[in-house]
């Protein structure tokens, strides 16, 4: 029995240590420039190109609506790139009605870099601004989208600046959180060293919140995304999105709830 104990606690302490040590992979997945459809048909999409804080060089997607009701930067979730938001970024423009900034992590897309937690952060915070240059309004009226792991980082900038709005899609409370559910028998909580506490940081956040949720995620537990509704501030919405799974595609039905609570916004 001894025997046996002691394998499993080295085979414990080997995945723990290969964790640790290959953490930001196992989190972060980009896809780098060329993998995507980089010239979609009639998106009629403006590169954006601009520096994080520490310099490293950003590339992101503004899609400009002729009248718009709001600015809006989308902030994506940890897979991927840019281009593999096309659908969200159409909704937003023809029925939410807003012009779009989407941008792409360090080391994702054509941003330069590799994604950790401090440098998506400040890749967020260098995309605000230059949406708002871009724009030409204040940081603090523009209306903060975010998906999943993206939805952290809109927590964040939310939290450090004001928004106008703040939308969340299957979000998590924190990281560890979210593995602790998905690994119960590994000290997760102990060793992880990204947070991305966005229950923490919602609590500064004082402006007009909509959350959204599938209660089929099999990713970023329904009851997960439903403990950062609790602990954020009013006015808030949550919409339960029936069978709605993690990454499933959202239909106009949905989108016509985010264009009500775009118009609703002060």
């Amino acid at each position: 029995m001894w025997r046996v104990v002691r394998i499993a606690l080295v085979v414990c302490l080997g995945v723990v240590l290969l964790a640790m040590i290959f953490e930001d992979q196992l989190i972060f997945a980009p896809s780098k420039f060329p993998e995507g459809n980089w010239r979609p048909s009639g998106l009629n999409q403006e590169d954006a190109r601009f520096q994080s804080a520490d310099h490293t060089k950003l590339h992101g997607w503004y899609i400009a609506h002729k009248n718009p009701r709001a600015f809006v930067v989308f902030c994506h979730g940890n897979a991927g790139n840019i281009t593999h938001r096309e659908h969200i970024l159409r909704s937003l423009r023809d029925v939410v009605g807003v012009s779009v900034l989407i941008f792409d992590y360090r080391g994702y897309g054509r941003s330069e870099g590799k994604p950790n937690e401090a440098g998506i952060l400040a890749d967020a915070r260098a995309a605000r601004r230059w949406l708002a240059k871009r724009a030409g309004v204040v940081e603090k009226q523009i209306v903060l989208m975010g998906e999943s792991l993206g939805g952290a980082v809109a927590v964040d900038l939310a939290a450090d600046g004001g928004a106008r709005g703040l939308i969340l899609e299957s979000t998590f409370t924190s990281l560890p959180d979210v593995a602790a559910y998905h690994y119960p028998w590994l000290p997760v909580r102990w060793f992880l060293h990204t947070k991305l506490n966005a229950a923490q940081s919602i609590k500064r956040y004082h402006g007009p919140l909509l959350q959204t949720h599938g209660d089929r995620d099999r990713i970023v537990p329904y009851q997960i995304g439903r403990r950062l509704f609790e602990a954020a501030n009013g006015p808030k919405q949550f919409i339960t999105i029936p069978g709605g799974d993690h990454n499933d595609l959202r239909d106009r039905a949905y989108y016509e709830k985010v264009r009500a609570f775009v118009e609703g916004l002060p």
